[in-house]
């Protein structure tokens, strides 16, 4: 009778799991889907899944093809069942010539450089705040970075290839990135100082050192690099242009407390700030559903006023943290999001 029980409830689990997996399919969803250039594995997801951010769930790598977790324009991605399970799995193509369709590939076929397979999420939304801004945890920072004094013929701004001064202590760095003092970020409820941003205009390597003048060589320039922009040391830090989403892992409530640009309205694709990071446990590539504050409305009938529910109207992805906040990317937007808005486990 035992066995009969436990067989019962293995069955039921069997059952519930089936069920949760079909809820993630998108109603009226396609078999397959040809990968085209400038799709991302978000798109891609959202053609299948209701719950783009799943799509790890139900991700089946296809061990017969090289990279098998890469997809590539021309790829082919199914919708299969396995053991009774949704799975998408993806079926390596190549054109053969322009308008003579394509044909499959065996894994000894080709080598394809991965940097040609498609990112989760449009890179180049992010790649700035990737690969040059970042937040600082406290102002203090600049007050003891070092500046830039001079431009280079007493010019107010230098360009890359140009020489320009410097002045403070450089300690035992040589590389540093050019930065801009912006926006300061702070708690909307504690009112605490979460991190100013420190926007990246280019970098410098010393070539000459007297004193505290250095002599530096401009050696990018995203734009002009202005008397008083601060140099902090290089980071050494590598871009994934893979990321994984996630849930967090714990109950996390927070809000939007800035936007790139200074922008007011937020829609699809805007970076945001949010006021949750590591010491919340955030981590990249978790995703969270974004509230619009519900407004707060005259009870014509029995009077005063009444607060109405907060209403679901987005979805972002962590894509970089810090100590006390993270950047974000808005990926779904339903309607104009902005600065206050709330921010639930998805």
């Amino acid at each position: 009778m035992k066995k009969v029980i436990i067989g019962v409830i293995a069955a039921a689990f069997m059952s519930l799991s089936v069920w949760a997996q079909d809820t993630l399919l998108k109603p009226g969803h396609p078999d397959e889907y040809t990968v085209k250039k400038g799709d991302t594995l978000w798109d891609i997801s959202g053609t299948f899944l209701s719950l783009p951010w799943k799509w790890p769930e139900i991700w089946h790598a296809n061990p017969q093809i090289e990279n098998p977790h890469l997809i590539y324009p021309g790829d082919l991605i199914h919708l299969v069942y396995v053991d009774g399970r949704a799975r998408l799995t993806s079926e390596r193509t190549l054109k053969v010539t322009p308008g003579s369709g394509t044909e499959k590939l065996s894994p000894s076929v080709r080598v394809v450089g991965t940097d040609s397979a498609i990112s989760t999420i449009p890179l180049d939304r992010i790649d700035s705040f990737l690969s040059r801004s970042r937040i600082v945890d406290d102002e203090a920072v600049f007050a003891t970075a070092p500046y830039i004094l001079a431009g280079p013929q007493k010019r107010i701004v230098a360009g890359a290839g140009d020489e320009a001064y410097a002045r403070g202590d450089f300690k035992e760095f040589t590389n540093f990135g050019v930065y801009r003092k912006g926006e300061v970020y702070r708690d909307p409820v504690t009112k605490e100082v979460l991190g100013v941003l420190a926007a990246g205009v280019g970098t410098v390597s010393i070539k000459s050192l007297k004193d505290d003048i250095a002599t530096v060589n401009v050696i990018r320039a995203t734009e002009e690099v202005r008397i008083g922009d601060f140099l902090l040391p290089s980071e050494d830090r590598s871009t994934n242009s893979t990321f994984f989403p996630s849930g967090p892992e714990a109950d996390i409530t927070g809000q939007i407390v800035g936007v790139e640009s200074g922008v007011r309205q937020v829609g699809k694709f805007n970076v945001v700030m949010i006021n949750r990071g590591d010491r919340e446990g955030i981590k990249v590539g978790n995703v969270l559903a974004i509230y619009k504050k519900g407004e707060v409305v005259k009870d014509r009938v029995h009077g005063g006023k009444v607060a109405l529910p907060d209403e679901r109207a987005g979805i972002l992805m962590v894509f970089r943290t810090f100590n006390k906040m993270s950047l974000a990317l808005v990926l779904e937007a339903d309607r104009p999001l902005s600065v206050g808005d709330t921010l639930q486990n998805p």
